[in-house]
This record gives C-alpha cells, sequence and structure tokens, in this order.
C-alpha cells in the first residue's frame, strides 16, 4: 500500500544516510522501522501469538525437560 507521510527534516535525512548505507530501499527502511515500532508498542501481540500456539500444541507436560529445566535451575546463583 502506498501512503503519504510527514517527517521532520533531519530523521528523513537521516533515513536517507542509512539508506544508501545499508543499500536498501526506503520502503524496507521504512516498513522495518514502522515494524519495530508497532511490537514495542504492542506487546499484547506476541502475548497472543505464544497462547495461539500453546491452544494448537497443547499444553502437555514434558517431565524430561522439566528435570533438565530444573537442573539447569539448581546451577544457577539467584
Amino acid at each position: 500500500m502506498k501512503t503519504a507521510v510527514s517527517v521532520p527534516d533531519d530523521v528523513f535525512e537521516e533515513a536517507e544516510r542509512l539508506i544508501r548505507k545499508t543499500r536498501r530501499s526506503r520502503s524496507e527502511v521504512y516498513t522495518r522501522a514502522l515494524t519495530e515500532y508497532l511490537a514495542r508498542h504492542a506487546p499484547d501481540r506476541v502475548t497472543d501469538a505464544m497462547n495461539r500456539v500453546i491452544s494448537e500444541v497443547g499444553e502437555e507436560v514434558d517431565e524430561l525437560v522439566v528435570a533438565a529445566s530444573r537442573r539447569a535451575l539448581d546451577r544457577v546463583e539467584w
């Protein structure tokens, strides 16, 4: 989707330097920046995704994993 936005000159110039340095397209740089911003400001998305996976996979407890986790935690100084 195409859209037009206004950004301060100094931000635009810094983005342009990054674009030239990394040899990426302007669209890619702005998309990555917006994606990162959204991830930081919508942490529930990660929780929701994890909950969907758990509901699909199930919550069956693997005793081997539990035992290995306990051994690892016993070696960590709290």
